[in-house]
């Protein structure tokens, strides 16, 4: 492990980051990470909201694990050989002497949970989950080293039609949360006996241009000769797109499997693609895999991703079967930002309390927590300022009220309400201006 950074992660120069960010400020983010301030998490918070909306509606609930898990649960768990595993994890020792991980993706994380209730004897758990993971991958546009996502797994049960169900409800979410002209492909893995002759005629067919290949396709002609199919270098595409189709060296079932997922889906109506060519980037995969793209996203064009697995975690000779998809929440946004999708109508501002005194002011004081439950949102100015004043305070927080309270009005038990998009001013008796509020603004729907 470096002694220059406290995380080892392959296929990065520890030293030129570390120079890099020397050079940098330190009131900035870490390179590949960024701050989400309130005027975006509106945006963040209404694709979270849209995703426990739909998945609710099919019986998933949500489950929390936690963000670093033991090494070997992804090593073993995405697989040693894959390139998450061998460049991109971020790993560290703690003060125990443990290897631990900080959760490149979800999947294993969720699995190592359910392992601890009954889904191992066949009961099916239905859970989503969001959050953020982490890979020590070149930051890029849509690509981040800390990057979010949310969720679904369906475990414990093996089904065509659950594998249908999942991408049906994956396309539902993307629909709620105002996203358009997605492209749906789908394909099949197979099973384990299925891909040995299918590796063997990739392997036989790219190790004749073996010297063509990009490096990280050279090597990956000996340890993984799937993840070749998955590359975007352009002096691959030749190559790969005269491989032979894999799935014709796939057994008479396993081809009736993906038929039965594909009708499925038409009866679901679902407009998919059959790609040959996809096969994802992960280990864990059999039978279905799909991915959504959206030409909003240039090059880089995945939103969201997914298929069946079979996962073996540490301590446990048997996997744990299940479907389940993941989808980046930056680049759903980036694919809402693309279609110019707008959020969904607000309710009324906030109520901004002036006072004109600091007898106003302490009366306000008790005002804004009467007002705040009753699911009024209250900004109460707490410094003694001109009324001119108070006023662009109002502004610059968007309010839509404001109310204004001097002596005079405390001893006659008065309160003045200015609307601010009209300028309009109505006096009332302090007593009923919550009433009032509610009357004339939605905060209580």
């Amino acid at each position: 492990m470096s002694s220059i950074h406290p995380f080892s992660f392959a296929g990065d120069n520890i030293l030129t980051e570390f120079i890099r960010d020397k050079k940098m400020s330190k009131s900035l983010p870490p390179p590949g990470t960024s701050d989400i301030f309130p005027e975006e998490a509106a945006s963040w918070r209404f694709i979270e909201e849209s995703a426990i909306k739909i998945f609710s509606l099919y019986g998933y609930g949500e489950l929390r694990t936690p963000v670093f898990e033991y090494t070997e649960v992804f090593e073993r768990g995405i697989g040693g050989d894959t390139e998450v595993v061998q460049k991109e994890m971020y790993t560290f020792e703690d003060r125990g002497g443990r290897s631990l991980t900080l959760r490149p993706e979800g999947t294993a994380g969720v699995m190592r949970a359910l392992l601890n209730t009954d889904v191992m004897n066949g009961n099916e758990k239905r859970v989503f989950y969001m959050g953020p993971m982490f890979r020590g991958e070149r930051p890029a546009a849509g690509r981040k080293r800390q990057f979010h996502q949310v969720g679904v797994e369906n475990v414990g049960h093996v089904a065509p039609e659950l594998d249908a169900e999942s991408i049906l409800m994956l396309m539902h979410f993307l629909e709620e949360s105002g996203i358009r002209n997605s492209k749906l492909q789908i394909n099949t893995r197979g099973t384990a006996e299925d891909r040995k002759p299918a590796e063997e005629k990739l392997r036989e067919h790219f190790s004749k241009s073996e010297t063509a290949l990009c490096e990280d396709c050279k090597a990956r002609l000996s340890r993984n000769v799937w993840r070749i199919l998955d590359c975007k270098q352009p002096q691959c595409q030749e190559f790969i797109n005269s491989a032979p189709d894999a799935t014709t060296f796939f057994s008479p079932e396993t081809r009736g499997y993906f038929d039965k997922v594909c009708n499925a889906l038409s009866a679901g109506g679902a407009d998919f693609e059959v790609s040959p060519r996809l096969v994802r980037g992960l280990d864990y995969y059999v039978h279905t895999v799909f991915e959504v793209s959206h030409p909003g996203l240039g090059a880089q064009n995945a939103i969201a991703g997914g298929g069946r697995y079979e996962i073996f975690l540490p301590e446990n000779k048997k996997p744990v079967i299940g479907v389940g998809f993941a989808a980046g929440i930056e680049r759903l946004l980036m694919a809402r930002e693309s279609l110019d999708a707008g959020l969904p109508e607000k309710g009324p501002g906030c109520v901004f309390l002036a006072a004109l005194g600091e007898k106003a002011r302490d009366f306000n004081m008790a005002l804004a927590s009467k007002l705040r439950h009753a699911g009024i949102p209250v900004i109460a100015e707490v410094d003694i300022k001109s009324l001119k004043a108070q006023m662009r305070a109002a502004d610059r927080v968007a309010a839509s009220f404001a109310l204004i309270c001097g002596d005079n009005e405390l001893e006659k038990n008065l309160i003045v309400c200015k609307n601010m998009k009209t300028g309009e001013q109505t006096e009332m008796e302090s007593t009923s201006i919550g009433e009032f509020l509610k009357s004339i603004g939605r905060w209580h729907e």
